[in-house]
């Protein structure tokens, strides 16, 4: 009986051979991860801290109150004023400079505060004789010179007011378990993306053992084109797309009258799936590269049919973000620049038969 041909006849390493080199090099890429997922527990709040950035200032920018409420369209330092004030509140009173949390400032009048200094310590306020002046007219009208003086109030009940106020600038947890399921959810996608570099290398060092040397050179060229695109799009995403949508999203719960606490988990869930797929939905001129050098499409048909290329990438938008509008423009308009732009790397990097690599 014949023996069957194995597919590693021609290859100067057996299969057994290649199964060892891949165990070894799969053993390093999971040290690699555990390394990197071990460093990131230690810093997990500071990264949490990060991601929860844009959802904290869009909230404190949108649940800012109006002022409007029983007391008359003041706030709550506005009402400790006028409680400690013994002036009448008037309806022309200028604005007033934002202060400190744990200050408020008063307005005392100059008499009752050299009565109170008078009594505090009896001639203190009489250090020198007083000079004798010409009687002036007395008028009903009592001068009354504003004094600042800070004075710092400390009670639990304020405390609990600020924090409960504060609370609505937060995400929130609605199981004990939580935000310790996060912070490992957080530590182990922050470990992957430190370790990334090595785990790709030792990939790279199992698969290029198998490549040509014109296919070495590709990977060589286009693996840091679509590193960099995704990393392009991910930080656009983060830093651009997440605080327009935020807001949208939040002033629409506003507009509807609906009190929105966002959850921790499912944030999280979104601020690292929406990046990653920006990323990925970056990489469209790479793709469009790969059609045209396999004869799918050509330059000139990329061209010709840009209408439909729209329509789809219209699409692909809409699945591939969430059910808002914004974030889908958002994804569109770049993904439309990069299709041109992938039919000049098209255009720029020809087909096999011209291609200096090939």
């Amino acid at each position: 009986m014949p023996r069957t041909r194995d597919l590693f006849d021609d290859s100067t390493m057996t299969f057994g051979e290649h199964l060892e080199v891949l165990r070894v090099h799969v053993w390093r890429a999971l040290i690699g991860v555990a390394l990197g997922v071990l460093l990131a527990l230690f810093f997990g709040d500071k990264i949490i801290g990060t991601l929860r950035n844009p959802i904290d200032d869009a909230l404190r920018r949108n649940n800012m109150p109006e002022a409007k409420d029983d007391l008359g369209g003041m706030d709550f330092g506005g009402f400790l004023k006028e409680l400690f004030s013994d002036e009448e509140r008037s309806a022309d009173v200028p604005e007033e400079v934002p202060l400190p949390q744990d200050e408020l400032l008063v307005q005392v009048p100059l008499e009752s505060l050299k009565n109170a200094i008078e009594k505090a310590a009896p001639g203190t306020l009489r250090s020198a004789p007083p000079k004798k002046v010409a009687a002036e007219p007395r008028s009903d009208k009592t001068e009354v010179i504003p004094i600042n003086v800070p004075l710092v109030l400390k009670s639990p009940e304020i405390a609990l007011f600020r924090q409960t106020a504060d609370r609505f600038n937060h995400p929130v947890t609605f199981k004990v378990e939580e935000a310790f399921a996060t912070y490992i959810k957080i530590s182990v996608v922050a470990g992957l993306v430190l370790s990334s570099p090595w785990l790709f290398y030792q990939i790279w060092l199992f698969v290029a053992a198998g490549l040509y040397q014109h296919e070495r050179k590709y990977v060589h060229i286009y693996l840091p084109i679509s590193i960099g695109l995704f990393v392009v799009g991910g930080l656009f995403c983060f830093y651009f797309v997440f605080p327009i949508v935020l807001d949208f999203l939040i002033s629409f719960n506003k507009w509807l009258g609906v009190e929105l606490q966002p959850r921790l988990s499912e944030y999280i869930s979104l601020v690292l799936l929406l990046p990653a797929m920006f990323g990925i939905s970056f990489q469209l001129p790479l793709i469009m590269l790969f059609i045209e050098r396999i004869g799918i499409m050509t330059v000139q048909g990329y061209l010709e049919n840009w209408r439909m290329a729209v329509l789809i990438i219209a699409i692909a938008s809409m699945l591939l973000t969430p059910s808002d509008p914004t974030s889908m423009l958002l994804m569109m308009f770049p993904l439309i620049f990069l299709y041109f732009g992938g039919v000049l790397l098209c255009r720029f990097r020809p087909g096999p038969a011209a291609d200096p690599l090939a």
